[in-house]
């Protein structure tokens, strides 16, 4: 882990100078945190390293030690903001740069060599080993020249966990204070004080406002002098009053947010006030100065007027455009109904109903691709401008080296002339010459040093520049690549649209005769070619080749079938209705920027159970982080049992296992191929996870040999193991069967599923009412369907990307979440099961509506927001209650059972008989 303690040149005027911070690297977006100590949960700021270089400081004429030229370097980011680092020693210079160099590398490779850039570095299980995308060859001469430049340092106690212990470097110049980062000092204050009640408190950790460089950008620099020069002038001509007061006027609920005044100007402006004061022969020039600065707001202010018009006049046409569509679409209805459709039939009418929807899609779907194509070529314009920035800063860089060289050579040749003139004077040295001679070799000594240092920056910077040249290089083919991906997707509009041109003018022409219709044709046409398999291409092909569908989602589970037609078509169309649900969400950006903001605040502490990571959890774990969230989930449900396991357990189980016959490896062996066909993970014996699910079930079956196997356990572990190692799912497991759900849920009686069906029905009865009593007209019961739901946890159950975000609230908050999501999927249906007037058609449509339910946020909303109040205190009393009926009956079943053993061996007749299980034995 990349940390440690470093100073960060911030401030303004008098108080410009170094402030120790702790930095934090974070590999997920490469970016550089600091904190004002080590044990802070909220971050002051950040630098983002993916898109900076690095270049050595160079100090100002007398503002700095002589060390400081070799200890202080500069991260220059986008948009030109620099940032001054120094570090304790040269030592960790040059690791810190060398570190941060290779992380840049290492990232912007990663991002360069990938057809999706989400990171699966920070996944476990089976869904990381999956290939990411097609990866591009390295350059191996651009890697055998960034290790010959390297230099080989370690770092020193003041880098790395380790420094977290030791005490900051104390810095006396300038206060370690940030007036910038005020509400932040204060937010971390609270935090530290407020660490006892976990639960209750609200979050800290929302928004990245708070985020942002100590630096202000020039618009806001030029804002808040305007803006203070207006207050000035009018304070001025309405009161004319002296300030007599303190030099540092601040009024923090006067000043905005974003146009916080620098506190060099505060006091530059203060002074301005008194001298103005004092001398009233400037009143005429600060005149001029008012106009001036009344007519720049003035003028600023109508420019931006002029832009809101702008977009309210661009988004008044678009409307019209929509509107005019809509009213030519309308014309030709009428026009179609009732001019063409007079005296034809009803099934043709029908047909012509069914094209009509069909060309509505495909213009849906066409209007989709021109939004695609239009933000592949604003990505395009963008990658174009960072090439420019990038090439302006290899030009700095080259400058920079240049000047570099000179001072090198001009340090030579001072060396060894210091070298002749000591040989040539090594005679006979009395004792004033030998005093001078010590006071030259020490001045030797010196410029040696600095000989060293000027050459170790020197390689560095060499090795800055090959490294930005083959970035830039990375982002013009990526950018060669986005263009051609560019030039597919046009190809295939225009392909698309002259299709449905020929279309459209077949459906305008009628149809006179039997004959199959060349309308027909076209469609049949376009099935082909929307069900055809995609070849086999080669990897720098497919990189160029866009895949809105591909054969199996990202958690390996297959999207379309194989066996039918029909169910093919529904099925692609199901996935590319998640496809465009997906990249909806992927603009919205809030989710996942709550989540950096949380986890980058865990980077200097422990994860705790609280609202904020309730309500993040439910919102659904990001991808790149479930295998993480879900093993910490696990652990803080199994701890007690894990503390009093010995080392190895879960080895020692599976050991035991193997050696040993089990009662239930035959049926253990039996449902592994049946546990997820459709899973590219576990579709064949050769698969890696029918292995590891072989190996988890044959542990538990010896760790609860109550339970052994119990069908539905097998998938339970298949899910878990796609986000965690073996010995991790195995723990989820003991956290699913015996910390989550009621004893006897899995054992032979399925008692306590059972009775959690009980506790389903009253909870619809009370949430549902229309629909109990729908169920309840009809006799349907929907049991046969809700019971393997609570069984397995709807794996097989709801589409993919639901399931997951099911189990994410599921391993979090425990088996409420069941209860909760069972409720919302009827509800979400409600309005069509009750349009339902048979038995046979509820029953069959409860046995797939779940599969049609695509929408994961409204399906959260209404489990967590529709259903409250939810206690688990109810759920509780309601299986205790259930619990003592369903044993009752069973204990009437097993008395009944008794009376016919005993009956079948008095009765001749009725020995022949014999019962399910007998027969099983």
């Amino acid at each position: 882990k990349l940390c440690g303690y470093l100073q960060k040149l911030s401030g303004k005027g008098p108080l410009r100078g170094f402030r120790s911070r702790w930095f934090v690297f974070d590999p997920r977006r490469c970016y550089l945190y600091y904190f004002k100590g080590p044990h802070e949960p909220l971050p002051l700021g950040h630098l983002d390293i993916a898109s900076a270089c690095f270049s050595y400081h160079q100090p100002e004429a007398g503002a700095a030690a002589a060390g400081d030229e070799l200890t202080a370097f500069e991260v220059h980011s986008p948009g030109g903001a620099v940032t001054v680092l120094k570090a304790a020693t040269r030592q960790d210079t040059t690791y810190w740069l060398q570190e941060l160099q290779q992380k840049r590398w290492e990232y912007c490779h990663n991002l360069d060599s990938r057809t999706s850039p989400t990171p699966s570095d920070f996944s476990k299980g089976l869904v990381a080993k999956d290939n990411p995308g097609t990866i591009l060859s390295q350059n191996a001469s651009a890697e055998r020249a960034r290790n010959i430049l390297a230099v080989e340092t370690s770092p020193t106690d003041l880098v790395g966990e380790q420094a977290a212990s030791q005490p900051a470097p104390v810095q006396g110049s300038a206060i370690n204070f940030s007036l910038k980062q005020w509400s932040t000092e204060i937010k971390n204050s609270m935090s530290s004080l407020r660490k006892g009640s976990n639960e209750n408190r609200r979050s800290i950790f929302y928004t990245t406002e708070e985020w942002e460089l100590l630096d202000p950008t020039p618009k806001d620099l030029e804002d808040s002098m305007a803006l203070e020069e207006k207050r000035k002038h009018l304070a001025e001509g309405s009161k004319g009053r002296r300030l007599t007061s303190s030099a540092f006027p601040f009024d923090f609920g006067r000043i905005p947010h974003k146009a916080r005044r620098p506190l060099k100007d505060m006091i530059g402006s203060s002074k301005h006030r008194n001298s103005s004061d004092s001398s009233p022969t400037e009143c005429c020039s600060g005149n001029g100065n008012r106009l001036v600065s009344e007519l720049q707001l003035k003028y600023q202010s109508q420019q931006e007027e002029l832009e809101k018009l702008k977009k309210d006049l661009l988004s008044q046409k678009e409307l019209v455009r929509l509107l005019q569509q809509t009213v030519r679409s309308s014309q030709y209805d009428k026009y179609f109904a009732s001019r063409l459709c007079e005296g034809v039939p009803k099934d043709t009418l029908e047909l012509l109903h069914q094209k009509d929807d069909q060309i509505l899609g495909l213009n849906n779907q066409l209007e989709k691709l021109n939004l695609e194509k239009d933000s592949l070529q604003q990505e395009v314009k963008n990658l174009k401008c960072k090439v420019g920035e990038l090439n302006e800063r290899l030009g700095m860089l080259m400058e920079t080296i240049q000047a570099k060289d000179e001072v090198i050579m001009k340090l030579s040749r001072q060396l060894s002339e210091c070298e002749d003139s000591t040989s040539s004077q090594s005679g006979a040295i009395n004792s004033p010459t030998a005093t001078c001679t010590n006071k030259e070799l020490q001045e030797l000594d010196r410029l040696k040093d600095n000989l060293q240092g000027y050459k170790t920056q020197n390689k560095f910077l060499n090795k800055e520049i090959l490294e930005l040249s083959t970035l830039r290089r990375n982002a013009e083919a990526r950018e060669r690549e986005w263009q051609a991906k560019y030039t597919s997707l046009e190809a295939k509009l225009c392909q698309i649209e002259s299709k449905y041109l020929i279309l459209l003018q077949e459906m305008k022409t009628p149809v006179c005769s039997e004959d199959q219709s060349p309308a027909r044709e076209v469609i049949t046409q376009l099935l082909e070619d929307a069900l055809k398999a995609e070849p086999n291409e080669q990897p720098e092909q497919a990189f160029f080749k866009p895949h809105l569908v591909s054969e199996y989602d990202i958690y390996g589970f297959q999207t379309i079938p194989e066996d039918d037609d029909e169910e093919k078509l529904v099925a692609k169309s199901r996935a590319l209705d998640l496809r465009s649900l997906s990249l909806s969400e992927n603009r919205e950006i809030s989710t996942g920027v709550k989540w950096e903001n949380y986890l980058a605040s865990t980077m200097n502490r422990e994860m705790m159970r609280c609202v904020e990571l309730k309500n993040l959890i439910r919102s659904g774990i990001p991808h790149e982080h479930r295998s993480k969230m879900w093993k910490w989930c696990v652990n803080l449900h199994v701890k007690k049992f894990k503390d009093s396991a010995v080392p190895g357990y879960f080895q020692i189980l599976l050991q035991k296992a193997l050696e040993k016959p089990n009662p239930a490896s035959k049926q253990i062996e039996l449902d592994l191929l049946r546990t997820l066909p459709n899973n590219k993970h576990y579709s064949s014996p050769t698969s890696e996870g029918i292995q590891k699910l072989r190996n988890v079930l044959l542990a538990f079956s010896w760790r609860n040999p109550d339970i052994g196997y119990c069908q539905g356990l097998n998938r339970l572990v298949a899910i878990a193991l796609l986000y965690l190692e073996q010995e991790d799912a195995f723990w989820c497991l003991v956290t699913i069967v015996e910390v989550f759900m009621p004893r006897d849920y899995y054992t032979k009686t399925l008692l306590g599923s059972q009775v959690d069906q009980r506790v389903f029905k009253d909870l619809l009865s009370e949430k549902l009412p229309r629909l109990h009593a729908h169920f309840e007209q009809y006799k349907v019961d929907y049991t046969l369907i809700t019971f393997n739901w609570f069984l397995v946890v709807f794996v097989d159950s709801v589409v993919s990307d639901i399931l997951f975000k099911i189990w994410d609230s599921f391993l979090y908050e425990g088996p409420k979440v069941i209860f909760r999501f069972a409720l919302a999927l009827f509800k979400y249906k409600e309005e069509e099961i009750l349009k339902l007037q048979d038995s046979m058609s509820i029953f069959k449509y409860l046995r797939y509506f779940t599969r049609t339910i695509l929408d994961a946020r409204k399906l959260t909303a209404i489990a967590f927001g529709d259903l409250n109040p939810f206690p688990l205190r109810q759920i509780r009393n309601r299986r205790a209650y259930h619990l003592e009926k369903v044993r009752l009956e069973l204990t009437e079943l097993e008395a009944i059972r008794e009376d016919f053993l005993r009956e079948r061996e008095t009765c001749v007749e009725k020995r022949d008989l014999i019962s399910d299980d007998e027969e099983d034995s």
